[in-house]
């Protein structure tokens, strides 16, 4: 049985001979989205389309608790404050009265070079082990922190992070060190979370990607962003994020009221 075309969401980030110019980051579908065929039924509802579990993150209905399982390539685990931050974040949102669950552990370096999204999916075949389970009311999440780049980076394009499937996200965790290092005014927490909280906004709908739009800020330009120049899913992350001026308040930005009514309307708190 063939499987939904993964919905991909792209995190950019822009170089320019050797410096950043303007935003960190932008977001833009993939052009040729891959589809996967699953080698089993097991974990079927982790293997549908990003935003087709939106209801089920947001809301209490089905699932009481949010289990995020975060596997990285060994010396590539993501920091502390961007895994808090992440936790905080969900819990403000989320319907989960049992909490959110957050496990993390190390994996060995995969071999290859620049990863493909069907190299990433293999990997979360292979390691994966925490799957949606209607009987004890848990969700599950799986982030892969990666130890190289993304085969759609280039010169002077580089991705940072993608939501794909209905609860799968990776993390160019070696392209963002890469990115810290070209600018000492940035700072890697802030970069990781903000790129992580931005492809989680996917995941839960945003925007119009299963979250209903309770007011028009659908950025029709540049997929399911949003029009708020200030808010965490505008495609460039704009605000704040001027780096020839560094990280002004070195915060992550926020969701604007219209994508919250959209996760409030949906389930979300």
């Amino acid at each position: 049985m063939e499987y939904k075309t993964l919905v991909k969401r792209f995190l950019y980030a822009f170089l320019l001979s050797g410096f950043v110019f303007g935003s960190i980051a932008s977001c833009a579908p993939d052009d040729n989205p891959e589809r996967f065929e699953p080698g089993n039924r097991d974990g079927a509802l982790n293997k549908l389309e990003t935003g087709e579990s939106a209801t089920d993150l947001l809301s209490s209905e089905n699932y009481k608790r949010l289990v995020l399982e975060m596997v990285y390539v060994q010396g590539y685990e993501p920091t502390a404050t961007a895994v808090n931050k992440l936790k905080d974040f969900l819990e403000e949102r989320l319907d989960k009265p049992e909490g959110v669950v957050v496990e993390e552990y190390p994996i060995s370096l995969p071999e290859g070079e620049n990863y493909s999204l069907e190299q990433v999916y293999e990997l979360e075949k292979k390691y994966r082990s925490r799957y949606t389970n209607t009987k004890t009311g848990e969700i599950s999440i799986f982030v892969f922190f990666s130890d190289r780049d993304s085969d759609k980076s280039k010169d002077d394009r580089v991705v940072l992070g993608t939501a794909y499937l209905n609860t799968s996200c990776v993390i160019y965790s070696e392209t963002i060190r890469k990115l810290v290092t070209k600018r000492s005014a940035l700072d890697r927490a802030t970069v990781e979370g903000t790129v992580i909280q931005h492809e989680f906004g996917h995941l839960m709908g945003l925007v119009n990607l299963g979250s209903d739009m309770q007011g028009d800020h659908l950025d029709e330009n540049n997929g399911h962003h949003c029009t708020d120049r200030d808010c965490l899913m505008y495609y460039q992350v704009e605000s704040g994020w001027n780096l020839s001026g560094g990280l002004p308040g070195g915060g992550i930005p926020s969701l604007c009221s219209d994508c919250l009514a959209d996760l409030r309307y949906n389930g979300g708190k």
